[in-house]
């Protein structure tokens, strides 16, 4: 064994034994700080507030036919006839969450199982439903309206809390938009998780060319949850929740008919959504380091993304980050309430020590949100699209006709490279552009001004599909 391999090994192996150590404690703690965020939640608001470690998942209610759940080794959620929310969309994984030592224990009893079973075992499907569920959709069922002022423990400051100010709108996303007064096309703009429409107006907008800012109608939005759009305490920001907010924002009030989606990141989940519902009408698809990672016959899509983007390892830094957004509800709350509802001291605090030299958009994105709106996103989209991407992408290729242009850093520790080679597996005339040296951010900020140009071109060279599918209809 040669030394260079050795001492890989050897890093190896510390990583997985501290990590050990490290999530069975965070196991524990998180375990404690439910019972202290119940008791502060209880002297705060005069309520108990549900959480998803709270409910047994064991109890079949049925609520008269109202709600179904499907458990076949593991909870799916599949209807829900009383409420437009549909259960189906909410991901398991925010319910479904192993403690680090009883995962190791399941694997090697299932392992163990294995090696001891020589026939094949049938399936047997039960019904059983998370009550924690019930609790947290009482309000959509019951018919009762959202309460629009913030929790607590989430910011009250202007800029988060503008939606639900007198002249806020809580049915509508906030939008940065450029539209020149002669444009002939549309672009619509959707950013990464707990990110806001800055990542691209303070980026790539003011680096269009002239014939650009004139040809193009750009929009960028805050997503639900995000930056300075609304953030209902009652709403589980699925899929479908996120895409009706970008429709009833953008696409009908703009009258949208034909237009180019540029993502980022989570982004690109909601860009192939609309994609799927608006065949017709996209022009180009642009994705940058789009959560793609193509699940293994056997593998339950949701889990399978769960572990791939938050490993439970303490390094990389951006790995151990992941980890603690998503498998723990009540760390990363904390981590909200230290950080997001003191976003404007820590900016200020970063102003002075920069002495205000560098411009804070990018932190103004990451602390503008609450625990509520991004824990639920996390999971509803990002691990929650585990089994439904690859169906999309089918669409994509054989339905669509829209161009799709994929860039990736080839520096990016959060999301890696391969996510976007298997979106070229899944859909060939994809273009897949990896520019080395870069990150999950940097693959656009500070490049901005090459990636305004790369746009500009792929705009440019677009076929009219909606002429092409119009022709072959007639």
């Amino acid at each position: 064994m040669r030394p260079m391999t050795a001492l890989t090994v050897i890093a190896s192996l510390a990583n997985d034994l501290i990590s050990f150590i490290v999530f069975s404690a965070l196991d524990l703690l998180d375990f404690l700080l439910c019972f202290v965020y119940k008791l502060v939640d209880y002297a705060m608001e005069a309520e108990w507030r549900p959480c998803y470690c709270s409910g047994s998942g064991k109890d079949m209610i049925m609520n008269s036919g109202k709600i179904l759940i499907s458990d076949n080794g593991g909870s799916k959620v599949l209807s829900l006839c009383s409420s437009k929310l549909e259960l189906e969309d909410i991901s398991d994984t925010l319910y479904s969450r192993p403690s680090l030592v009883s995962e190791i224990s399941r694997s090697l009893k299932l392992e163990r199982k294995h090696r001891q079973t020589t026939t094949t075992s049938s399936t047997t499907t039960t019904f059983t439903i998370n009550s924690t569920i019930i609790e947290m959709l009482q309000c959509k069922i019951g018919g009762r309206q959202a309460n629009p002022v913030p929790r607590w423990s989430d910011c009250h400051c202007k800029d988060c809390s503008s939606w639900c100010s007198p002249g806020g709108s809580p049915d509508t996303l906030f939008i940065r938009s450029l539209i020149p007064p002669e444009a002939e096309e549309d672009v619509l703009f959707i950013h990464g998780f707990i990110s806001s429409s800055a990542f691209w107006t303070e980026t790539v907008f003011p680096n269009f060319s002239e014939e650009a800012k004139s040809k193009y109608r750009m929009f960028a939005v805050d997503l639900l949850g995000c930056g300075r759009s609304p953030k209902p305490g009652d709403s589980l920001y699925t899929l479908r929740e996120h895409v009706d907010m970008i429709e009833r924002s953008v696409i009908i009030p703009f009258n949208l008919k034909s237009f180019h989606i540029v993502a980022h990141s989570l982004g690109s989940i909601l860009a192939l959504a609309l994609a799927i519902k608006h065949p017709n009408s996209i022009k180009s698809l642009t994705l940058l380091a789009p959560p793609y990672f193509p699940v293994p016959e056997g593998e339950k899509g949701t889990q399978y993304v769960l572990r791939r983007v938050a490993p439970r390892r303490v390094w990389p830094l951006m790995a151990f980050g992941a980890s603690l957004i998503c498998w723990y509800e009540h760390l990363s709350r904390t981590i909200c309430l230290l950080l997001c509802k003191h976003h404007q001291l820590l900016k200020f605090i970063f102003k002075l020590i920069t002495f205000n030299r560098i411009r804070t958009f990018l932190m103004d994105g990451f602390f503008c949100h609450t625990h509520n709106a991004s824990w639920h996103t996390m999971h509803n989209i990002i691990c929650g699209s585990g089994g439904k991407l690859d169906d999309y992408l089918d669409i994509v290729r054989d339905e669509l006709c829209c161009d799709v242009t994929v860039f990736h850093g080839g520096a990016d520790e959060l999301l890696p490279v391969e996510c976007s080679l298997a979106v070229k597996a899944k859909i060939p005339r994809a273009q897949v552009n990896v520019v080395q040296d870069m990150d999950h951010i940097t693959i656009v900020v500070g490049r901005q001004k090459a990636f305004a140009r790369d746009l500009e071109e792929i705009w440019k060279n677009t076929k009219n599909c909606r002429q092409l599918n119009e022709r072959n209809e007639s």
